[in-house]
């Protein structure tokens, strides 16, 4: 089945002043899907969403919209018809909640019947029909962003573009926020296109993703690909993998290769030749911690460590582990409990030949 991309990028420069804040060589994005764009503050990501939307003329390149160049005023005018963004601040009227959403209808000189229905719809979606009549300066923080979603919504775009929709939202209301527009992308099959910073929030919401820094795409990919298979340090770093190990690998058996990391041995699937010095990347939920081996674990990496230290983190514990290298592992509080483990505690820790995603190391 051909894939049918909304947004196209080509060669894009942007610049402010004499400094090139996007530099873009190629970016898509498939209709109907949700793809985010992560990496660091500064990385260009907000500087990418205003783009997308034509509210940011690049100085060179190409912007496609469903294969149709964007060239023109005429062009990015259609182009804003057809997409909604939603800043990362509400941005609201000082009127009530209903002429809020109902502005960008009425700018697109809508049918009061139609403005009326499409107004309701959007209350509904985001659970705050409640809200219709009050002032916009009376809501709380996370009333005042349903009602800039449900603004943009009500437009019916074909692309919704969001930086970072959950900023400073409380947990509680971030959770139920992102569960709502979870639901309401799967229902309406709107394209969306994220700026986040959150690890958790790109995971639970993002099939795709572009890694950002200094206005480049780093890589792109599926989510799972980028986040078991970063393509550098800096990524795998930012995505979560908390153990980054510098290795040698002293041989390869048909693709299960060997790797020296300081006195010990890891195990890797992979095609790297031996003396080649890579990075082995293994993310902490796939260690697991036990007491004893009793010929229960199958991993082929298996090394008694000391526990280093303990954090808690939410609803589990971090643990950092000494093994002749330093690991880190995810455990739940029961676990952590029914171990007994404290600091200095010894262990046995265990990890699957296919959890390493091993890098090559250039120095």
């Amino acid at each position: 089945m051909k894939v049918e991309n909304i947004i196209k990028i080509e060669n894009l420069l942007v610049q402010r002043g004499d400094v090139t804040v996007l530099n873009i060589s190629e970016l898509t994005v498939e209709r109907g899907k949700i793809f985010a764009l992560i990496g660091p503050n500064g990385a260009g990501k907000s500087t990418t969403i205003l783009t997308m939307a034509g509210l940011l003329k690049p100085w060179q390149g190409q912007l496609y919209f469903q294969d149709m160049l964007i060239n023109s005023h005429v062009d990015r005018m259609m182009l804003r018809r057809n997409a909604a963004v939603v800043f990362q601040e509400p941005l609201l009227l000082s009127c009530s909640v209903h002429e809020n959403i109902a502005l960008g209808l009425k700018f697109r000189k809508g049918k009061k019947d139609e403005i009326k229905k499409r107004v309701g719809e959007s209350l509904d979606y985001f659970g705050i029909a409640q809200l219709e009549k009050r002032s916009a300066k009376s809501l709380s923080g996370g009333e005042a962003r349903r009602v800039s979603l449900a603004r943009a919504f009500a437009l019916k775009p074909q692309l919704i573009l969001l930086d970072e929709p959950f900023n400073s939202l409380d947990p509680p209301t971030r959770e139920a926020v992102i569960d709502d527009l979870q639901r309401i992308l799967k229902e309406t099959k709107i394209t969306a296109v994220m700026a986040l910073h959150d690890r958790e929030e790109t995971l639970r919401l993002a099939q795709d993703v572009a890694f950002m820094d200094s206005g480049k795409i780093v890589q792109s990919g599926t989510t799972a690909k980028i986040f078991n298979q970063p393509a550098d340090e800096f990524i795998a770093n930012f995505v979560g993998t908390e153990s980054v190990l510098e290795g040698t690998v002293k041989n390869n058996a048909n693709g299960l290769m060997e790797i020296s990391i300081n006195s010990k041995v890891i195990e890797a699937v992979g095609n790297s030749s031996a003396g080649q010095k890579v990075f082995c990347c293994v993310r902490p939920e796939n260690v697991t911690v036990s007491k004893d081996t009793q010929g229960k674990i199958s991993a082929r990496n298996v090394f008694e460590a000391k526990v280093q230290k303990i954090v808690r983190q939410g609803f589990f514990y971090k643990l950092v582990l000494d093994c002749g290298f330093s690991l880190t592992a995810y455990i739940t509080q029961p676990s952590c409990e029914d171990l007994q483990l404290e600091e200095g505690a010894s262990i046995i820790t265990s990890f699957k030949a296919t959890a390493v995603h091993v890098m090559r190391r250039e120095k």
